[in-house]
């Protein structure tokens, strides 16, 4: 029995021993669930972080972005503007370009009538005798020249 005893002793110390072995390994699993959880929590807050400053740096980008815009379309309400200011300047002066064009056409016409040797003060005068050189052909020498007049008589 003694060889029983000492069986029994010696499995009971395996037991304990495995026991032990157990209860270190389950410490140790332990340990590394503990261990994993906090590198998990900490890998979470670094993610959490990051995404901060993402949404961050987001927020900044879109306030500068829209400062830009802003400017960007005060300079179009501007520019615009300025373009309407000149394209109303530029029709009034194709009126006017056309107001003188007309003006410079009658003008023109009013010339040519008057230049025409063929008139005699505005009457049609038909020459069937050849130049005199007397006196009197000196005063209808005058009679025939065009009158000159300043263009602000023509004025409407």
């Amino acid at each position: 029995m003694a060889s029983s005893s000492g069986n029994s002793n010696s499995s009971g110390l395996t037991l304990l021993q495995i026991s032990g072995s157990e209860e270190d390994l389950h410490q140790l699993m332990n340990e590394r669930k503990r261990k994993r959880m906090e590198s998990n929590r900490e890998s979470a807050r670094r993610s959490r972080m990051r995404k901060q400053k993402y949404l961050d740096d987001l927020m900044a980008q879109l306030t500068l972005l829209r400062k830009d815009n802003n400017q960007i379309l005060t300079s179009i309400n501007f520019i615009t503007h300025h373009y309407f200011n000149i394209e109303a300047e530029n029709s009034v002066l194709r009126a006017q370009l056309m107001e003188l064009s007309q003006r410079l056409d009658s003008l023109n016409h009013i010339l040519n009538y008057l230049s025409d040797p063929t008139l005699n003060n505005g009457i049609w005068v038909y020459e069937t005798e050849p130049f005199e050189t007397s006196a009197d052909s000196f005063t209808n020498f005058t009679l025939n020249q065009p009158i000159v007049a300043s263009a602000d008589i023509f004025q409407y």
